[in-house]
C-alpha cells in the first residue's frame, strides 16, 4: 500500500511511521506542517528508507493537500494532524479549531475530489482513516463504566470539543459522500519520543533535573493508558481490516490514578537512576499538587473488546513493562529531550514556547 500519514511527526504519528518502515512493505508519505510538537529526529532512524518521504505543509492548505494526492497516489490516509493539548487549549483555542476542525474539513474535501478519480476498484479499497481520542466522551463518573464506540459525545475542554467536531465532520462525509471512512479514539498514549510537556515525560524530566513534580488537585484522575508501539500496531490493524464506517475504541487497559503514575516513575528512577537524583532524599519527595485544571475530567476508560473481537487486536504492554520500558528510553536518549528542551531540535531557543504542562 501507499499511505499517507497526516501530522507523521508528532508522537503518535511517528512511532506509526516507524512501525510501517520497519515492519511492513507500505510505502510511507509524512504530511506535516511542523508545529512545535512536531519533530523529524523522531524519525532519523528511518528518515533515509527509500520507501519514506516527508513534505512540510499545513492540511489546512487544501490546494497543497490536492497537489500531494495527485503526484504520490495514496491507498490510504490516516489522519493524525491534530492540535492536542488540553491546557493549550484553554489558553488559545483558536490553532484548535483552525487545525483540528478546519484543516479536517480542508483534508476531507482534498481527499474526496481525489477519491472521485480513482477507477472503481481503488475507490472501494481506498481508506480515510481518522485517528481520534477518547476525550470527545467527556468523564466518566461510575467506577466501572467505560467508554464504547456508541458512547455519546460530551466533550469537556476546547481540545475535545475540536476533536469531536472532526469526528462528526469525517463520519458525515461517509454517510453524504459514501466517502470510505474508519474511525478510532484511543486512550492516553506514552512511550518513548513523547513531547516533554506531557505528565509521563515531564515527570522523568523535572525528577532528574530535581524541579518539582506538580499534579493536578488530588491527583486521583483516572486515565487508561495505551504505550504508543501497542497502538501503532492497532492502526494499522484498523487501516488493513477494519470494516467502513466503523468506529474502533483502542485502549490498554491500564486504568491509572495520575498520582499513582507519578510515584511509579519515581519508584522506577530510585531503582534505574538512583545517582540522578538532586536535592532530595527520594525523587517522590518532589511531588507537588497544584491547582487543578478547569472542567477536568475525572476518569476515562474505554473498552476495547471490539477491536480484540472483530480485529484480533489486544496490547502487548502492562503498564509496567511499558512505564519501565519508558523511563529507561529518557534515560537513555536525555539528548532528544535537551534538543525539544532548548529548542536546538527546531534550531531556534523556543523559551517560554514550551511550557511546563501538564497532561
Amino acid at each position: 500500500m501507499r499511505i499517507l500519514v497526516t501530522g507523521g511527526a508528532g508522537f503518535i504519528g511517528s512511532a506509526l511511521i516507524r512501525h510501517l518502515i520497519n515492519n511492513t512493505d507500505h510505502d510511507v508519505l509524512n504530511f506535516d506542517k511542523l508545529t512545535y510538537a512536531g519533530n523529524l529526529e523522531s524519525l532519523q532512524g528511518i528518515a533515509n528508507n527509500t520507501r519514506y518521504e516527508f513534505v512540510q505543509e499545513d492540511i489546512v492548505d487544501q490546494a497543497a493537500v490536492s497537489k500531494v494526492l495527485a503526484r504520490f497516489k495514496p491507498d490510504a490516509i490516516m489522519h493524525l494532524a491534530a492540535e492536542s493539548h488540553v491546557d493549550r487549549s484553554i489558553d488559545g483555542p483558536s490553532e484548535f479549531i483552525q487545525t483540528n476542525i478546519v484543516g479536517t474539513y480542508s483534508l476531507l474535501e482534498a481527499t474526496r475530489s481525489y477519491w472521485l478519480t480513482l477507477p472503481e476498484a481503488e475507490r472501494a479499497a481506498f481508506r480515510f482513516h481518522h485517528i481520534s481520542t477518547d476525550e470527545v466522551y467527556g468523564d466518566l463518573h461510575g467506577v466501572d463504566d467505560l467508554f464504547t464506540e456508541t458512547t455519546p459525545y460530551a466533550p469537556s475542554s476546547p481540545y475535545s470539543a475540536s476533536k469531536a467536531a472532526s469526528d462528526h465532520l469525517v463520519r458525515a462525509w461517509q454517510r453524504t459522500y459514501g466517502l470510505p471512512v474508519v474511525v478510532t479514539n484511543c486512550s492516553n498514549n506514552y512511550g518513548p519520543f513523547h513531547f516533554p510537556e506531557k505528565l509521563i515525560p515531564l515527570v522523568i524530566l523535572n525528577a532528574l533535573a530535581g524541579k518539582p513534580l506538580p499534579v493536578y488537585g488530588n491527583g486521583l484522575q483516572v486515565r487508561d493508558w495505551l504505550f504508543v508501539e501497542d497502538h501503532a500496531r492497532a492502526l494499522l490493524k484498523v487501516v488493513t481490516e477494519g470494516k467502513v464506517g466503523e468506529t474502533y475504541n483502542i485502549g490498554g487497559h491500564n486504568e491509572q490514578k495520575n498520582i499513582d503514575v507519578v510515584r511509579g516513575i519515581c519508584a522506577l528512577l530510585e531503582e534505574l537512576a538512583p545517582e540522578q537524583r538532586k536535592g532530595v532524599d527520594h525523587y517522590a519527595d518532589l511531588i507537588t499538587y497544584v491547582t487543578d485544571r478547569p472542567g477536568h475530567d475525572m476518569r476515562y476508560a474505554i473498552d476495547a473488546s471490539k477491536i480484540e473481537r472483530e480485529l484480533g487486536w489486544t496490547p502487548e504492554e502492562t503498564f509496567e513493562s511499558g512505564l519501565r520500558k519508558t523511563v529507561q528510553w529518557y534515560l537513555d536518549n536525555l539528548e532528544w529531550c535537551r534538543n525539544v528542551q532548548d529548542g536546538s531540535y527546531k534550531g531556534e531557543r523556543l523559551g517560554t514556547n514550551v511550557k511546563e504542562l501538564i497532561a
